[in-house]
C-alpha cells in the first residue's frame, strides 16, 4: 500500500539503523523524547530500538490525550451522566480511564448511566437531533488533531439552533506542554531526564505545521524532527536528531513532508480560533497545571458549554499512589520501573491512564516489548532432548 508498505521496509530499517550506528558518537549519550503515543506504538511494534546503538535512548513522553487526561475531568463527566441524567459521548478509549471511587465512564454506564462511545463529534451531533428531550455533552479530549471536528460540531450546532447539545471541552495544545516539560519547576520537582530533542507529532502538525515548534527550539537549544507514524519514519527523525546534536543545532527539521507543511491547515486553525480561546491554566496529568496548555469555549458559543451549562467545578483528584503514570508520562521513568506494570495493571485491567490506550507508553510495552526485559535462561550443555 502506497506510504505504508515502502515505510516498513525492513532492508531499509537496517540501512537507517547501519547509518545511526556509524554517526553516533561513542564519547556521548543521545536522549530523545518522542512525544506522540503513536510514535511510541510504532518503536515498541516494529522493534525500533533493537536496531539503535546503546548510547541512543528513547524517552517516553506524555503525547497521548486519553494518558494525560486528569482524574477530575472524567468525574465530572461521570457525574453528567449519574447525576445530571445527561446522554453523555466520548471516544472509545476514554471510556476506560480509571476515575474515583473504583469508577470509569464504562463503569458508570453498567451503573445505568447513558454513556455511549461514538467515532466522531458529528455522530454526538446526531445523537443530540434523536434526543431532543435529552441534553447531550459531547465529551471532547485530544490534541490539535481532533480539535477542528469538536468545533465545526459546536458551530453546527448554533446554526441549527440544537439547544439540547453542548460539549466538555478538554481539548490540550501540544507546543505549550513540550515547554512545560523543559522549563517547568514543578515537573523538575518530580524528577525529569535530559533531553536532547524531540521526535515532533504527526497529526498534530498537520494541522498547526511546523512553525509553531521553532520558538523552544531556538530558545531552548532542543532540535526538533517532525516524522510520520511508519517505522522508517522515525528512525531517519532519529537519525536526522543525531545529526543536528553532532553539529551542536538546534533546528525544527520536517521528516513528514508528505503531509506537513510550515504553515499547517490554515482552514482548520481558523475554525478552531473561531470557536475556541486560551485557557489560562489546565491539569494535566503527570505535569500539574500547565499555563496556557489548553482550549475553552468562547463567549459566543457559551450555551454550547458544558461547564457552564451545568455549572460544572472542578476539582484535582490525585493520581493512584501505586501507579507511575506521571513519572512516566514525564519520561523520568519506564513502564517496567512500575511495581504493578503487567501485574495489577494491565489493558484488560488498567490502573492508570498509560495502561488505557494503545498509544500509552505502558500499553504499548505491554503488547510488544515487555518479554525482552525477561533475562533468558540459557539451557546446560547437559540437557538432552528426547524425540
Amino acid at each position: 500500500m502506497k506510504f505504508i508498505d515502502e515505510f516498513r521496509d525492513g532492508e531499509l530499517a537496517k540501512q537507517i539503523g547501519e547509518r545511526i550506528h556509524a554517526e553516533a558518537r561513542s564519547d556521548r549519550a543521545y536522549s530523545f523524547m518522542e512525544f506522540c503515543g503513536g510514535h511510541t506504538h510504532a518503536i515498541s511494534r516494529y522493534g525500533v530500538l533493537e536496531l539503535l546503538p546503546s548510547n541512543v535512548r528513547m524517552v517516553h513522553g506524555p503525547g497521548c490525550p486519553v494518558c494525560v487526561l486528569p482524574i477530575g475531568r472524567i468525574d465530572l463527566a461521570i457525574r453528567l451522566a449519574l447525576e445530571r441524567d445527561a446522554i453523555v459521548c466520548t471516544y472509545g478509549d476514554t471510556m476506560r480511564v480509571p476515575a474515583s471511587d473504583s469508577l470509569s465512564l464504562m463503569k458508570a454506564k453498567a451503573r445505568g448511566g447513558d454513556i455511549r462511545m461514538v467515532y466522531s463529534a458529528a455522530d454526538a451531533l446526531a445523537i443530540a437531533r434523536a434526543n431532543p428531550q435529552r441534553e447531550v455533552v459531547f465529551f471532547a479530549i485530544g490534541f490539535e488533531t481532533t480539535t477542528p471536528p469538536t468545533a465545526l460540531a459546536i458551530r453546527d450546532a448554533q446554526r441549527e439552533g440544537l439547544s439540547n447539545f453542548s460539549v466538555l471541552c478538554c481539548h490540550v495544545l501540544t507546543p505549550s506542554a513540550i515547554t512545560h516539560i523543559l522549563e517547568s519547576p514543578e515537573v523538575r520537582q518530580f524528577g525529569t531526564v535530559p533531553i536532547d530533542g524531540f521526535v515532533g507529532p504527526a497529526h498534530v502538525s498537520i494541522v498547526i505545521g511546523s512553525q509553531p515548534y521553532e520558538h523552544f527550539a531556538e530558545e531552548y537549544r532542543k532540535p526538533v524532527v517532525i516524522a510520520g507514524f511508519e517505522p522508517l519514519d522515525v528512525m531517519q527523525a532519529i537519525l536526522m536528531l543525531v545529526r543536528q546534536v553532532n553539529r551542536g543545532a538546534a533546528h525544527v527539521e520536517n521528516e513528514f513532508t508528505r503531509a506537513v507543511t510550515p504553515e499547517g491547515n490554515l482552514r482548520a486553525q481558523a475554525l478552531v480560533s473561531e470557536v475556541f480561546e486560551l485557557r489560562p491554566s489546565f491539569e494535566w496529568r503527570g505535569l500539574g497545571e500547565v499555563p496556557y496548555s489548553a482550549l475553552k469555549i468562547r463567549e459566543a458559543f457559551a450555551a454550547f458549554d458544558a461547564e457552564r451549562r451545568f455549572d460544572l467545578a472542578y476539582q484535582s483528584v490525585p493520581d493512584n499512589k501505586a501507579c507511575e503514570c506521571g513519572a512516566i508520562l514525564r519520561g523520568v521513568k519506564r513502564p517496567t520501573d512500575c511495581k504493578i506494570f503487567g501485574t495489577v495493571c494491565t489493558p484488560e485491567n488498567p490502573v492508570g491512564s498509560c495502561m488505557v490506550s494503545s498509544e500509552g507508553a505502558c500499553a504499548a510495552h505491554y503488547t510488544y516489548g515487555r518479554f525482552r526485559d525477561i533475562p533468558i535462561v540459557a539451557a546446560t550443555a547437559t540437557e538432552e532432548v528426547t524425540p
